[in-house]
């Protein structure tokens, strides 16, 4: 960052783990390192947790796993338990320095969707849910392991709690872009709503109060569909 005075930059707005992009987990000492960088140029390290917060990769937020605080964290999805519900956290120094009504919003401080969330964390803490997301991450993780060496197709596996990612490649190790089409239609005919994100990969992120069973059940349909797709 040669040429950038203090001053200069705002801010970073990151994910801790990249959503859309296909659950990429970030090599150590990325996020770190960014939050060096904001502290030498007097820049705010905003994370974007909407995907990632609340219990999904087993911490209440996916910059736990890396020690990394930020200055603002965004939320929403998870938070408000099924009703819609977006929230910011901040140092209290930047909450001080905001008047009120400072960020407008459409539906800001609906009481019914604020109760969602309150129950929503109350549960997620109280159920050790967390915990539960990092073993039944770990799980399916394991199970498309355990598949991967009779099924080709089968690339990259990755994630961190209940954020996991299953890239699918063709004989050339090339995405599978065209392959993926057609399996995400065949899944939801058996009645598994999934999608793709990134390149080639299928996405997994259940609730966090899912059953090993419910794992078991959805991975073998998965996994018996690859084996149809397979050259």
């Amino acid at each position: 960052m040669h040429g950038i005075q203090r001053g200069d930059l705002a801010g970073i707005v990151v994910e801790p783990i990249s959503g859309e992009g296909g659950y990429i987990v970030p090599p150590e000492g990325f996020l770190v390192g960014l939050r060096e960088i904001c502290d030498r140029y007097g820049a705010l390290l905003i994370a974007d947790e909407v995907q990632s917060g609340l219990g999904c990769t087993g911490k209440m937020f996916a910059v736990e796993h890396w020690d990394v605080v930020p200055d603002i964290i965004c939320m929403a999805k998870a938070l408000g338990g099924g009703l819609p519900l977006g929230a910011i956290l901040a140092k209290d120094e930047l909450i001080d320095a905001w008047p009120p009504a400072a960020h407008g919003t459409t539906f800001g401080g609906n009481p019914i969707a604020c109760r969602a969330g309150i129950a929503s964390l109350q549960i997620i803490h109280e159920e050790n849910l967390m915990d539960h997301a990092i073993q039944m991450g770990d799980y399916i993780q394991k199970r498309f392991r355990e598949a991967q060496s009779g099924l080709p197709i089968i690339g990259d596996i990755r994630g961190k709690g209940l954020m996991v990612a299953v890239e699918l490649i063709n004989a050339d190790g090339s995405p599978a872009s065209e392959i993926i089409k057609a399996i995400i239609k065949e899944i939801g005919a058996k009645g598994i709503v999934l999608t793709k994100f990134g390149a080639s990969a299928l996405r997994f992120t259940p609730p966090l109060i899912i059953s090993q069973e419910q794992v078991d059940e959805g991975v073998d349909i998965i996994i018996e569909l690859l084996r149809e797709h397979q050259w």
